[in-house]
């Protein structure tokens, strides 16, 4: 068994602010080949601990050490670039040692074709100086520089027209792309990554994902995204109340696994609590009898010889809310037609045509840059646009754009963020809102500058209870909140009684939310029916076609062999019948709902045909109300029901 070295041995750190240790005498290792998840909520320490791994913090106390030449990649949260270099040539510093051998080799060559005294000691030192850098060069994939910032750059998300843009005409989480390229181009010992799926689509995520899994070296990575840490880490470490818990696991078997230690603790506790309750009454009862006298001391040593269980302290703080009744509104919430958008003479949108439903959940997908924030704040009147796109009747929108917390006013304090938009009845609810948002105590008073990237999140979100709407519309949500508040806030969502847009590239939050996928690509969007992984296995499917159309045309161009074709063949068929049970799954659950829904409408049924017992609810509405809610959702269900086995029929008759 090969013998396993630390690349990083962290010993006895502390890190206290403001009087508050925010972990004490931590200690771990990270071996080579570890894909550590560290998790924690907002607040916990997880991004001071890779800034001290990384070098660019000190602790209080302790000591990070790694062995001898090792290296360390690091790519912060936040990070600004003042490169005047365009992509490629930017991204290629990730190849420093092999661009001064190319520069070398270069001088050298220039060196020997002005010379003459082709027999003397100097020219030939010259040529060895020249094969040994020669060598190198090809030892450390000089020749493949291009090739690889090229591959990695793509597959970020950039395109091969980009390459030659300068790295200054791009956004911030475009240049934190170029950053993670030339990290992974650099292949370190050890990878840090604070929270890198914040500024990537899904697809790119997907990359990133694979890239990592085939990684030598060892990786430590911050993420709020449960679905990214499970297929790339094997080991989770959580920072929480000052202490670590380190788990062989990925991030879902360690929430299992430290549920099962909790219930353990608490049932050691209690019973040793019952064996104590025990003995004390012993000690108690029988204290002042001479005749017992020995057993009482015995039994006062016993109680001091027990080894007390202690129940590791929970930080049961989270963010606690639900969004008001939407206001009803007409059954087309949006609708567009031939609608294009330009800045400039830079095409974005072209000639769409859609329409979003009353109560409809619709995730916006596809790669950064295609459409999705524009289309939102189209739809929010935020945007001149070409063509007709009509709000319903009576539809009130609510709007958390992807830099809502840079747009809140960084000099009134919380307090005043929300009080000078509450109105009427909200007015004296200000502070218990602040409150289901972790805003309690002093913190109302602080200042929305001195707030942290969660915090003004929360805060933002807040905001949105103020009014009730019918149209949701949430651009990057979930950036910068923890798992707890994540699974809160979908909580809330999907007891929303309104309709919902959510632009997204995390999957685990949109799992399950959504009924819809818009996909942006190439000016135009695609519907397709589900949620977020219907959407990425009707995605693969449509790729693995492509790639087969692929291989076709190249087998009439050159003889294929037989083994292979049957190799492909046979694994193009194993896709297939995997996408085949996807969807019969769906059905599966479709036709529950569906029942259930048909079990609700039969129950509202019967309170109608007795209108005297359920006169209340009669004649206030409520009961027809909540009667047109389910006959709607019933519809609904239909058509997703319908258009499963349409797509279950087209795969069917695609088999091979």
């Amino acid at each position: 068994m090969p013998l396993i070295l630390p690349m990083i041995s962290i010993n006895n750190l502390s890190v206290h602010f403001t009087g508050t240790y925010i972990f004490e005498n931590v200690s771990f290792l990270v071996n080579d080949r570890d894909r550590v998840g560290l998790t924690g909520k907002n607040g916990a320490g997880k991004t001071t601990l890779l800034r001290i791994i990384a070098g660019v913090l000190d602790p209080e106390s302790g000591t990070v050490t790694s062995p001898s030449g090792s290296t360390i990649g690091y790519l912060p949260q936040e990070m600004s670039t003042a490169s005047l270099k365009n992509v490629m040539n930017e991204t290629l510093e990730a190849f420093a040692e092999a661009i001064e051998l190319k520069k070398q080799i270069s001088r050298i060559t220039e060196e020997l074709a002005l010379r003459t005294d082709f027999e003397s000691e100097g020219y030939y030192s010259l040529i060895s100086k020249l094969n040994e850098s020669n060598d190198h060069f090809h030892l450390i994939g000089g020749h493949h520089m291009e090739a690889e910032a090229e591959k990695v750059l793509t597959g970020l998300g950039f395109l091969p027209d980009e390459f030659a843009r300068l790295v200054s005409t791009f956004s911030g989480g475009w240049q934190m792309r170029i950053e993670l390229a030339k990290i992974l181009l650099r292949q370190p010992d050890v990878i840090l990554l604070d929270e890198p799926t914040n500024h990537l689509d899904i697809e790119s995520i997907e990359w990133l994902e694979e890239f990592l899994c085939n990684y030598k070296g060892a990786l430590v990575l911050v993420s709020h995204d449960r679905a990214f840490l499970d297929k790339v880490t094997n080991r989770t470490i959580e920072i929480s109340m000052g202490k670590i818990y380190d788990y062989k696991a990925s991030y879902s078997a360690y929430v299992l696994l430290r549920e099962e230690q909790i219930e353990l603790q608490m049932a050691s506790f209690d019973n040793q609590q019952r064996q104590i309750e025990q003995i004390e009454r012993f000690v108690e009862k029988f204290r002042y009898k001479a005749t017992k006298s020995r057993q009482v001391q015995s039994r006062i040593k016993m109680l001091d010889k027990i080894d007390r269980i202690d129940i590791d302290e929970m930080d049961s703080s989270a963010i606690h809310f639900r969004f008001p009744p939407a206001p009803r509104s007409g059954r087309v919430v949006v609708e567009a037609h031939n609608v294009t958008k330009k800045f400039g003479e830079k095409l974005v949108l072209k000639d769409l045509d859609f329409a979003i439903l009353k109560n409809d959940f619709v995730a916006f997908v596809g790669r950064n840059g295609e459409g999705k924030t524009t289309l939102a704040k189209m739809i929010t009147g935020q945007l001149e646009y070409e063509g007709k796109l009509t709000l319903g009747h009576n539809v009130e929108i609510g709007y958390y754009a992807q830099n809502q917390a840079e747009l809140l006013d960084p000099e009134k304090t919380v307090f005043q963020t929300i009080d000078d938009v509450a109105t009427g009845d909200l007015r004296p609810k200000v502070r218990n809102i602040l409150g289901s948002f972790l805003f309690g105590g002093e913190t109302i008073d602080k200042k929305v500058k001195v707030l942290s990237g969660g915090e003004k999140s929360r805060l933002a979100m807040a905001r949105l209870l103020l009014k009730p709407v019918s149209l949701l519309v949430l651009d990057e949500p979930t950036n910068h909140l923890d798992m707890v508040s994540k699974d809160i806030l979908k909580n809330a969502l999907l007891k929303y009684d309104g309709t919902l847009i959510v632009v997204s590239h995390d999957r685990d939050f949109l799992q399950g939310l959504t009924t819809k996928v818009f996909e942006f690509r190439n000016h135009a969007i695609k519907q397709h029916i589900g949620d977020v992984y219907d959407y990425l296995a009707t995605r693969k499917l449509q790729s693995l076609k492509q790639l087969e159309i692929k291989k076709s045309a190249t087998s009439m161009r050159a003889e294929a062999e037989p083994a292979s074709d049957n190799k492909a063949t046979y694994e193009r068929r194993k896709q297939q019948e995997r996408e085949i049970r996807k969807v019969a799954q769906a059905i599966s659950k479709s036709e529950e709902a569906i029942s259930q829904l048909e079990n609700d409408i039969k129950r509202f049924d019967l309170m109608l045909a007795d209108p005297e017992a359920h006169k209340e609810r009669i004649s206030s509405g409520d009961l027809y109300r909540d009667y047109e809610q389910i006959k709607h959702s019933l519809e609904q269900e239909m058509k997703i029901w319908e258009k499963l086995h349409e797509q279950l029929d087209q795969m069917n008759a695609g088999k091979e």
